[in-house]
């Protein structure tokens, strides 16, 4: 395990959109494995390899030979992640090595552009895009449960019916993270940062009502999200599979670009 915290601070520096989600978790509690929430693994250190091990494995610098051994000591715990995240050059060939022991995957998503906008929008926002508050929790969940089946392709309500993913979600609200255009009551737009490190704010979630789709919502509201994390001092970033030409295109108008590609390994 990694104990120079300084070397992890280099690491996450070099590329704060990348390592965006392991940078929210040192920031806030440090490296002590009991408080971020997992393991950040080296094997000589950290500036020529470093992995994330929790819930998620998020690697993040490494030869061929350091992420066939992150992924062997993967093999080695308890229990496997939910998925591996991040820069698709470390992600594709852990899960390589991972495929026979842990395989087949739910989904693998090899191809997702990692997009960054450093300054403001170059379209306008929908100027009805805003901070959700608590009390409308109940109706933000509706497009959060759609979105989330439409996008991993199961329901957050199983197991639980539901309790860990609200809690999540009004986590979310509470820490004014979670953004929507409401009409009615009901919700046509949302989307939330989910990681947010010093300096980077990550997008997801974004969701348009099914039946206002095709006018411009996801756009101009996600420009309204993305230009509110710039105005806070921070990059806006967001990752997107390569196959959703519509919603590439839509982040592509509001000024988005690309600096890297991420892939996704879902497990559970």
């Amino acid at each position: 395990m990694v104990r120079d915290a300084a070397a992890v601070r280099r690491v996450l520096d070099a590329d704060p959109v990348a390592a965006c989600m392991v940078d929210a978790r040192v920031a806030d509690y440090g490296i002590d494995p009991t408080a971020i929430g997992g393991e950040l693994w080296t094997r000589r250190n950290a500036e020529e390899s470093l992995c994330f091990a929790g819930a998620n494995i998020i690697p993040l610098r490494g030869t061929p030979d350091d992420l066939n051994a992150f992924a062997d000591k993967a093999m080695s715990s308890a229990r496997r992640c939910s998925s591996l995240v991040g820069p698709a050059e470390l992600v594709l060939p852990m899960w390589q090595r991972l495929d026979a022991a842990w395989g087949p995957a739910r989904d693998v998503r090899g191809q997702q552009p990692l997009l960054a906008l450093s300054g403001p929008p170059v379209i306008p926002a929908d100027p009805t895009v805003r901070k959700v508050r608590i009390d409308e929790l109940d109706a933000y969940l509706v497009a959060a449960i759609d979105m989330f089946i439409g996008e991993v392709g199961i329901d957050p309500r199983l197991g639980d019916g539901g309790r860990a993913y609200r809690r999540r979600v009004a986590s979310l609200i509470a820490a004014g993270r979670a953004w929507a255009r409401f009409e009615h009551g009901e919700v046509i737009f949302k989307a939330e940062v989910g990681s947010q490190s010093p300096r980077v704010g990550q997008i997801q979630g974004v969701w348009v009502h099914p039946e206002r789709r095709g006018q411009g919502l996801g756009a101009a509201g996600t420009a309204a999200l993305a230009g509110a994390v710039v105005e806070g001092g921070r990059i806006a970033s967001l990752y997107v599979n390569g196959f959703n030409t519509a919603a590439r295109a839509a982040y592509e108008r509001v000024g988005f670009t690309q600096v890297g590609t991420f892939a996704t390994v879902l497990l559970d």
